[in-house]
């Protein structure tokens, strides 16, 4: 008689004991862009940051807006997951652990955009050394270590029953499986405190990841440069963070759906639930949107609209207007109506956010830096191969990392889907009974 348990578990781990073809050519693709991320910064690092498009005044150009993007982008992970654990979601077991390994990759990858971003990274040392308080770029740094910390740990504490798994069943690396399982051999006290850690973690991860976001928004609210300084800016990055990072998700998921047959987890109900949140999304990203250049229109004051013009109809209309189409309209003609084909539907809106967030992104940084109030001459910002090189690098370098994560250990949680069948369908069948009214009896 076949044991079902252990042929669904299979399918999670035959990505780890098999390794194909397509793993190889995929990761020599990958390695081919990250060569040329490497090749532009050793050409940057040796000659210095005029081999890019950055000047006066137009210091911050990709490497910013790659900054807020990666980081915006981590919030998949932890919120989401976070916040899904919490609501004691069910339709979460599949996908929690995808968003999680997100956000620990892609903070890495934003963290490094600034290290780029310097003409010399040796100077980063210098905002520990001499960093105060009074500057939001010691909140950025303290914050994103805080979240980065966090992130590690919660992707870790519900990772140990798998690796313990893995450590059993597998006959590779068990040395390996053996140390980060810490023992694990899934009895009721150490399940009891395992629960508890990811519960404490959930509760302290979800205010972390948003003061991240929040404090990046202050990099620029905090000064006094034309459309920058506002105070619904902290929000505002906030959810764009949370929309951009739900759409990478859902990309993360249908490519590793179709790559490890994955079918069976990752079902059409899941993308529905997540294009149904991507498109409560978009309409709250429209309306701080909305909010923010209303606010600045009514205001008329002479510096901030020759900004608000440059996006409009200036120079910087094209990037405006893909970003409202990408990051609006496309969305609802793909996410209002979810009958057939939903998949494909959530996919093509999620691409298309991802794009749209990333020129939101760069909509915020060049027209406003390019248009400053001191007398510096007009000029026009254009990133050269050294910056594109460093993006499609950075890009790549994140994918790879991810590749390789799901390699070493399971991208679905094991032991979370088998929870959910022991356990998760009788807790769900008494959580709805308690949420009905009781039965009145008839009286004679």
């Amino acid at each position: 008689m076949v044991d079902h348990k252990d042929t669904h578990e299979d399918i999670l781990l035959a990505p780890i004991a098999h390794t194909g073809l397509g793993f190889y050519w995929t990761v020599a693709g990958l390695s081919v862009f990250i060569l040329w991320g490497a090749i532009a910064y050793s050409v940057q690092f040796y000659y210095g940051l005029g081999v890019t498009g950055l000047q006066q005044p137009v210091s911050w150009g990709f490497y910013v807006t790659n900054f807020v993007f990666f980081i915006g982008i981590s919030h998949a992970g932890t919120l989401i997951s976070a916040i899904l654990r919490l609501s004691r979601a069910e339709w979460r077991r599949p996908i929690t652990r995808m968003a999680e390994v997100i956000t620990a990759m892609v903070l890495f990858i934003g963290a490094g955009q600034i290290l780029v971003d310097l003409g010399r990274p040796d100077r980063i040392f210098n905002v520990i050394r001499h960093g105060r308080y009074q500057s939001p770029l010691l909140w950025d740094a303290t914050s994103i270590s805080a979240y980065l910390s966090a992130s590690l740990t919660y992707l870790y504490l519900p990772m140990i029953p798998d690796i313990a798994i893995l450590r059993d069943r597998l006959g590779k690396w068990k040395l390996f499986y053996s140390v980060l399982a810490l023992g694990w051999t899934g009895t009721q006290a150490q399940q009891r405190v395992l629960n508890r850690a990811i519960a404490i973690m959930c509760v302290i991860v979800i205010p972390v990841a948003i003061s991240v976001h929040s404090v990046v928004s202050f990099v620029f609210s905090m000064t006094l440069q034309p459309m920058w300084h506002s105070t619904i800016f902290g929000p505002y990055f906030v959810v764009g963070a949370i929309f951009s990072g739900i759409a990478a998700l859902i990309v993360a998921m249908i490519i590793f759906r179709k790559a490890y047959g994955l079918e069976p987890y990752l079902k059409p109900i899941h993308f529905r639930y997540l294009g149904q949140l991507l498109l409560v999304m978009a309409l709250l990203w429209f309306y701080f949107t909305f909010a923010e250049y209303l606010t600045g229109y009514y205001g008329a004051e002479p510096e901030e609209m020759k900004v608000f013009w440059s996006k409009f109809s200036g120079p910087f209309w094209p990037y405006f207007w893909a970003m409202v189409l990408c990051n609006l309209f496309i969305p609802l003609s793909c996410l209002v109506r979810l009958g057939r084909h939903t998949v494909g539907k959530v996919l093509a809106a999620s691409l298309s956010i991802i794009v749209g967030m990333w020129l939101e992104r760069f909509i915020i940084v060049i027209p406003t830096l390019s248009n400053p109030r001191l007398p510096f001459p007009q000029t026009a910002y254009a990133p050269t191969w050294v910056e594109l090189g460093e993006f499609a690098g950075s890009l790549a370098l994140f994918a790879l990392f991810y590749l390789l994560f799901t390699k070493v250990f399971p991208i679905i949680s094991i032991w979370e889907i088998r929870e959910g069948r022991e356990e998760g369908v009788k807790e769900v069948e008494e959580r709805i009974k308690s949420y009905l009214p009781d039965e009145v009896k008839g009286t004679a």
